[in-house]
């Protein structure tokens, strides 16, 4: 039996994609055995296995490229236990299993495995979703057999072009085939707006949302993805500031499962959100139209990067955080051309990129 070790961590930006090409690998041989090596987060003790991955948790760590007494310790730790720790049962773990195949997709939690991996001579596969690759897949990318890339090889960086094949971003069959199941019960008579801040909702975000959310509401029914620091905030302060009858109109979740979220990308008009690569994959999936704000402290500036590259070709319109006020969000709202961008977001990616993954990877293996 083929058996294949998925490996990535640290935000729900690794782990959806995983669960989109191990999706697609199921469907082509259900018979190859799938597991995943990483650390234990909320999106990968919660989705993981419910999509039917053996998951096999491991410590970890990063380092911090900022200067702070917390930082510094937390650093010594990560580098001088979590760090070993974690490559030694990843080392064993695979081992005793021997896969055939290693399937990167970047993070901290991705490096003891590619270590690992390097010792075992065991392949490893790479998929990078942004512009600007990050530590773990920089590192990855010396000893891959092959790199895939949401975004064109002209533009994604660092990488040997000779190793890079563009499939762009895996995203779950169920967000792309939505059954028009509501199953958030939207009141409607209203466009729709969904606010995504990632996997772990964005602060900056969010106090503008709270800030515009009465005129917001006025026009627009409003789908908004907190993270669940926020959450609490948000169903006090719109219960405080929101006249009853607004108040039906808006719809705050700390997390959307994959049917909420198929949900509310498929029945919204226009999207808000970061632009993470897993992000830009998933409204490009479903082809909506988009307005981003960009991380500004991002690791390698990536999130800039894949915002304006996204929005070259008019996909979307990319408001940066000094610019992103209530009132210019509400202009924008109104003013943007959706045809166009709709039309823009479905050309940008190749379509069917797990199922582009999988192809590769099992004409590897057999």
């Amino acid at each position: 039996m083929l058996k294949i070790i998925f490996t990535g961590g640290g935000t729900g930006g690794h782990v959806f994609p995983i669960i989109a090409i191990a999706q697609s690998i199921r469907e082509r041989d259900p018979d190859i055995s799938m597991s995943y090596i990483g650390p234990k987060d909320f999106t990968a003790s919660v989705f993981l296995p419910e999509a039917k991955i053996k998951t096999n948790y491991i410590l970890s760590g990063k380092i911090r490229r900022y200067f702070s007494f917390k930082a510094i310790i937390s650093n010594i730790v990560d580098i001088f236990f979590n760090i070993p720790v974690g490559f030694f049962h990843s080392f064993f773990i695979m081992f005793f299993t021997m896969p055939d195949l290693i399937i990167s997709k970047g993070g901290y939690g991705s490096i003891p495995v590619i270590f690992s991996g390097i010792i075992l001579r065991i392949p490893i596969f790479i998929h990078e979703s942004d512009v600007a690759p990050g530590v773990a897949n920089r590192i990855g990318s010396h000893f891959a057999e092959k790199i895939f890339t949401s975004f064109s090889l002209e533009i994604t960086e660092y990488f040997p072009k000779k190793k890079m094949i563009q499939t762009g971003g895996p995203v779950r069959q169920k967000i792309i085939n939505w059954s028009n199941e509501d199953v958030l019960k939207l009141k409607g008579g209203k466009d729709v707006i969904f606010i995504i801040g990632g996997s772990q909702g964005s602060e900056k975000i969010n106090d503008v949302i709270f800030q515009s959310l009465e005129d917001l509401l006025k026009d627009f029914e409003v789908i908004h993805q907190t993270g669940l620091k926020d959450i609490n905030r948000a169903k006090r302060e719109s219960a405080a500031m929101i006249d009853k009858d607004l108040l039906e109109y808006y719809h705050p979740l700390f997390f959307l499962d994959e049917n909420e979220l198929a949900c509310a990308y498929n029945s919204s008009q226009v999207v808000i959100g970061r632009a993470g690569g897993g992000t830009i994959s998933e409204i490009s999936a479903v082809g909506k139209p988009s307005i981003l704000i960009p991380l500004a402290n991002s690791a390698q500036n990536h999130q800039v990067k894949n915002a304006y590259a996204y929005a070259e070709n008019g996909a979307c319109l990319v408001l940066e955080e000094p610019n992103f006020t209530g009132h210019f969000l509400l202009e924008k709202l109104k003013t943007i051309e959706r045809d166009k961008m709709s039309k823009a977001a479905k050309e940008f990616f190749p379509l069917n990129a797990s199922e582009r993954i999988s192809k590769e990877i099992l004409d590897y293996l057999i």
